[in-house]
Parts: structure tokens; sequence; C-alpha cells
């Protein structure tokens, strides 16, 4: 007699360590690439193999988890081997790009062990004093125990959003999910509470202290989605659009915070999750925020390409606002490419877009784009291709214009200015303003900050022996020993 019971991989498991199941499945996607195969990977595949549902990948998915994993067989990663499957029920379905499905287990072949009952699954950052979590940590266990919640039987508590810096503990009554694991209301509000409380965490204080910490509600909000089925298909749609959002918020946290892999692992989870959904919104900033990555991390040619998607899969929403950051960014990878004409036109067609107006259709994320955000965007630009005058008037503009509310974007600006000042020759106003930054870091983590502002002082060097200057490199030569 064959059972009929899936015997859950545990081996695969391990190997995912504290990834989610949709950051390793991006993971995936990228190896693929690196060999020129292409596997539609995301995380309900990830899912179906660690529950045994998948005994034996594909040929594609093979060669990319022998790329993955060197010096591994299928066995060292928990599979079967492929004659014990070859033709016991395997199936192909559209959602796992061809990939052969083994559900049963032969005959005399001892169930694995079950997985053990979780901790509740909580949407909720940890304490700040909690100690941040690491690849190689004994926390391990434990992040897999929360990955696998959702699949277990019986009940299980998800914590209301509620996120906290400082002293400020997590704490929001725990809301039940049934055990047919039927996603609600509550916990679709409870995603986006987290969406918007790491966004306003982040405008004022930046993504340095926040990244590791915000990785937890991600966790969360992506084993919702593994979760199956909810009420209706509205709810569901706002559940994608949640999760896809969350991971674009914590892919810029990382991004802030200088860890530009773990960002272009979780843009390119929300992109996924924008595509299974046909979200034309997410899928507009997913490559908003790509594009931008991209052209911090010397990609242009990446850059142009991701913002001409997003203007693309933008066109049809109504948002003249969201056309306009998208064509910044495309004049952003212009820059970087030294398309001068090209970079201009795209900021032309950056500011006709901006001046028709706020719309009804703006995404709820762009609130941070005024017309102080349009000049900076512009600076960068003309910085870029090296007319740092240009590039000083509009950083100018941008710091008066700027709104008190962004805290995080107060020192932004003003670091922006410092080099481009320092770069024009104004070595004096680049240390009065290098001064206002230095002000504000008591207050805002960002390594994306005080980098800009460690290269002003780069250029400053030589003009040490002007008083102004000298003070400056002084307290950020003392900070930098501090820090």
């Amino acid at each position: 007699m064959v059972s009929t019971r899936a015997v859950p991989n545990l081996v695969f498991r391990q190997l995912r360590g504290p990834r989610s199941a949709g950051e390793f499945a991006a993971a995936v996607r990228r190896a693929a690439r690196e060999i020129g195969e292409q596997v539609a990977c995301d995380a309900r595949y990830i899912g179906r193999v660690e529950s045994g549902e998948i005994r034996c990948p594909n040929y594609a998915y093979e060669r990319v988890f022998l790329h993955m994993f060197p010096g591994a067989s299928l066995a060292d990663l928990g599979f079967s081997a492929r004659e014990s499957v070859r033709g016991r029920g395997a199936r192909e379905t559209a959602g796992t790009a061809g990939t052969a499905e083994c559900p049963t287990v032969p005959a005399g072949r001892a169930p694995g062990p079950t997985a053990p009952l979780s901790p509740p699954l909580s949407l909720s950052l940890p304490p700040a004093h909690s100690p941040p979590p690491t690849l190689h940590s004994d926390i391990d266990e434990e992040s897999d125990v929360l990955r696998r919640v959702f699949m277990t039987s019986g009940t299980t508590t998800v914590a209301a959003a509620s996120l906290g810096l400082g002293r400020t503990h997590a704490s929001a009554a725990p809301i039940s999910l049934p055990a047919q694991r039927r996603v609600g209301e509550a916990e679709v509000s409870a995603v986006e509470k987290a969406v918007r409380q790491i966004r306003l965490l982040d405008d004022r204080h930046g993504g340095d202290g926040l990244y590791r910490r915000a990785a937890q509600p991600l966790r969360a909000a992506y084993a919702l989605l593994d979760a199956g089925s909810t009420a209706r298909r509205a709810t569901a749609d706002r559940l994608h659009a949640g999760a896809g959002e969350l991971a674009i918020s914590v892919g810029w946290l990382a991004h802030d915070s200088g860890r530009f892999e773990d960002a272009r692992s979780h843009y390119a989870e929300a992109l996924a999750t924008a595509r299974l959904a046909g979200d034309s919104a997410l899928e507009a900033h997913a490559f908003c925020n790509a594009s931008f990555l991209a052209r911090d991390t010397g990609r242009p040619r990446e850059a142009v390409r991701a913002a001409e998607a997003g203007q693309r899969a933008a066109r049809a929403l109504g948002s003249p606002r969201l056309l306009a950051l998208l064509a910044l960014r495309e004049a952003g990878g212009r820059a970087g490419l030294g398309d001068r004409t090209g970079c201009d036109r795209a900021i032309g067609r950056a500011r006709a877009a901006f001046e028709r107006g706020p719309a009804a259709a703006d995404p709820e994320w762009m609130t941070f784009f005024r017309d102080a955000e349009l000049e900076l965007l512009e600076a960068q630009c003309w910085s870029t291709l090296g007319d740092w005058s240009r590039a000083a008037r509009h950083g100018r503009r941008a710091v008066a214009l700027q709104d008190a509310h962004f805290t995080r974007n107060l020192a932004l600006y003003r670091a922006q200015l410092t080099g481009d000042l320092a770069r024009w020759g104004l070595a004096d106003e680049a240390a009065a303003t290098g001064h206002q930054v230095l002000d504000l870091l008591d207050r805002v983590q960002s390594s994306r900050i005080r980098g800009m502002l460690a290269g002003a002082a780069r250029v400053l060097e030589p003009r040490s022996g002007a008083a102004g200057v000298a003070a400056f490199l002084a307290r950020h030569a003392d900070r930098g020993t501090r820090a």
C-alpha cells in the first residue's frame, strides 16, 4: 500500500536559513539568471518543496539548485532520486513553470518529523534593544518555525502591526486565524498598517536602525500570502498589494543602509508579487525603486530600463506625479550613461507631468514627492554629469523648499548640496552646509547620507587651510571616530 502523505524536506528548509520563502525564491531566480535558466520560482514553489509535495525538481530547477550549492547532489538537498519518482504522478502546473510534482511517498518510507508547533507570528517590530538577527545565529531555528506556522494545523495568532522605535515595545491584541487559515480584514489591515508605520519611521530616522527589525513583519506578511484562501477577491488583492509594498519598504531600508543585495532581492520579490497579482501600481513602484537602486550601484543602463518599464506599467493609472518620478529615475540613469541630451529630455517630461498637479490616483507612498524632491533629483542628475554649478542651484532650491516633516530628507538634501558646493569650489558654503548635516545625524541613521557627506569631506580636504573648512573636517572626523 502506498502512503499518500508527503514527507517534509527538512534539509531544504534548513538550507533556506533565516530568509523568508519569498526572499529565497528571489535568490533562486537570481541564480537562474546567472546560468541562463528561466524559472518562475515564487514563495509557493518553495513551500511545496519544503512540504514534500515536490519530491524531485525538474531539470531546470535541478541545474539552478546545484549552481546555488556547489558540490551538492539532489540527495544532499533533501530530494528523492529522479528514478524513484518518474512516472509516479508527476504533473506539470503553470504556477511552477513545468516543475514535476511528486506528492506521494513510496511504500515503506517512514514519514518525516512533523513541524513543531509555532509561537504566534507577529507583524510587529521587535523591541529596539533586541539584537539584530544574523545569517548564522541561534535564532535561525526560531525564524524557520515562524515561517512554518501557517503550514501547521490548528489555530494561529497574528499580532496586529505595531511598530516602535527606541524604548517603545510592540503592543497589540492578537488576531486569531481559524484552522482553515482564512485571511480576513484584520490581517490585511495589519499588513497595511505595518507599511505605513515603517515609512513614517524611515522619514524620521533613516534606514540603518530599522532594517533588521522590519524583516519580521515582512516574513509575517508573506506567511499570510502563503497561508491560502481569503474570503473575498478584494481582500486577496489588498493582501498582495500590502505584502508587495512591505517588501519595497523593507527593501528601501536595506538600500538606505547600504545592504544593496538585500534591497535588490526585496525589490525583485515585490515585482514578482505584482506580476502574480496583476497589480500595475505595485509593479510601477517596484520598478521605480529598482531603477533607483541600479543608479546608486553603478548600473545606469539597468536604471534606464527599469524606469522605462515602470512608466509603461504606470501609464494607465492616472497619476501624472508617478510618471514624473519615473521619468526622473530614467533621467538619473541617462546621466549615469553620460547622455546629457537624453537626461535633459527626461527631466523635461518629468517637469511637464509634475506641473499637471496631484491626482486622486497618486499612490499613498508618494507623499515625499513634492517640489523639493523634484529639485533634489534634478540636482543629482546634473551632479552625475559633472555640472556642479547647476546641481548646486537645484540643491539650494531643494533645501529651501523641503518639508521639515521628513527629517531624513533634511539631512539628505543638505548632504547632496554639500558635495555639489564642494566640487563647484564654494568651500566655505559647503562646510557650513556640512555642519547642518552633522547636526542632524544624531537623529538620522542612514549609511547613504553618511557616505555622501564623507565624499564631500574628501573633496574639501585640499582646502583644509581655511578655518571654516578645517572646523567641519575636524568635526566630521571626530564623529567618524566615535561611530
